[in-house]
């Protein structure tokens, strides 16, 4: 299926250094990934594994002592590592990718009108008069669920509510029609029910816009209901890739079974909730075997002395893990594990009755 699609991004062999206080902190070692259009990718894991350093290198925000000594970044034919200045930069960032940052009070001017911030997006990127702008801008505010959307053009960002102000950030981003949207933990200050509502209209504003979507989140209910691929990222790596059922179902790498069997939905009444034991190392130093082997208890010898290559599971299921190697022993996973995959045997049986059903 995938082979019949056309990568929009493709990264290979990316790697990210920070200075930090006379020392070089490598945040991303050695990723590559493509992007498909129309697809949503989900890339998840905890905080610091370099999920959001990762988009950065799309639209040309790295900090100032950050810096990409190798690897590549191709979107839409272009080189973007090639690219030296801000000015270069912004025929890609917010025209062509566009990112809704988590927090919508830091990405919008406190001290300027909603309206004027949408519109200064259309003067910047599309050469547009403010008279040209204003009726895109109050009908990009009404698309994204603004009502009396005239009469709110005029407001400041305290007279609306953290879910109303999220939604400006969306149309602000969208403002352009960006070939990619990258939504970095779009939903974490927003309560549940806001949640939804903010998922939904992305997902609606994809299907009619036709845009390609990267969620950045550790919150895995959000990849259930989002994400037709998911990259599962530590320590500035991706260790699994697949599918989102693969993942949720199928999972191979020890990182993501501890992921999943944090869910609060797969734990037990009466049991503590899992937590993964250890703490991340620390990227300074250079990491010999596989990164995540000190938290692991599945971890063999050879984790600690080299770093595993990527195992092909299936055409779009990738995991970075010796467990997978013909020689390595049965790792019998956690009991949280053993539940998603007996759910995913049924998933796979219901789809085959239901595939058997509509050839009859």
């Amino acid at each position: 299926m995938e082979a019949e699609k056309k990568p929009i991004l493709t990264v290979r062999d990316l790697v990210v250094k920070f200075r930090v206080r006379n020392k070089e902190l490598t945040a991303i070692r050695s990723v590559s990934l493509d992007l498909y259009e129309g697809e949503t990718l989900a890339i998840v894991g905890e905080s610091g594994s370099g999920k959001s350093v990762l988009t950065k290198t799309f639209t040309g925000m790295l900090e100032n002592n950050g810096r990409i000594p190798s690897g590549s970044i191709v979107f839409d034919g272009k080189e973007l590592t090639s690219i030296k200045s801000d000015k270069e930069w912004e025929f890609i960032r917010g025209s062509q990718i566009a990112t809704v940052f988590q927090d919508p009070m830091t990405s919008l001017n406190p001290l300027k009108k909603i309206g004027i911030q949408i519109t200064e997006v259309l003067e910047k990127h599309q050469k547009m008069s403010f008279a040209q702008a204003k009726p895109i801008a109050i009908e990009l505010m009404e698309r994204v669920g603004i009502k009396d959307a005239g009469k709110r053009f005029n407001d400041y960002p305290f007279q609306y509510s953290g879910g109303m102000r999220q939604r400006i950030v969306i149309a602000i981003a969208l403002a352009c029609k960006p070939k990619i949207l990258i939504c970095d933990e779009p939903t974490t200050a927003l309560d549940v029910t806001i949640q939804a509502q903010i998922l939904d209209l992305i997902r609606a504003l994809q299907k009619e816009d036709d845009f390609t979507t990267i969620y950045i989140t550790h919150d895995l209910g959000v990849v259930a209901n989002v994400a037709d691929r998911v990259a599962v990222m530590y320590a500035g790596q991706i260790l699994e890739y697949g599918t989102v059922r693969e993942i949720f179902y199928d999972p191979r790498h020890p990182y993501t079974w501890a992921l999943l069997s944090s869910l609060p939905t797969l734990a037990k009444k009466g049991q503590p909730l899992y937590a993964i034991p250890g703490t991340p190392p620390t990227l300074f130093n250079e990491i010999v075997g596989d990164a995540f082997a000190p938290r692991n208890r599945y971890a063999l010898n050879i984790d600690f002395e080299e770093e595993p290559p990527f195992y092909q599971v299936s055409p779009t299921h990738f995991a970075k893990t010796w467990l997978l190697d013909e020689m390595a022993p049965h790792a019998d996973p956690p009991e949280a594990i053993k539940m998603m995959w007996q759910r995913g045997a049924v998933h796979r049986d219901k789809a085959t009755q239901d595939k058997a059903g509509a050839t009859k």
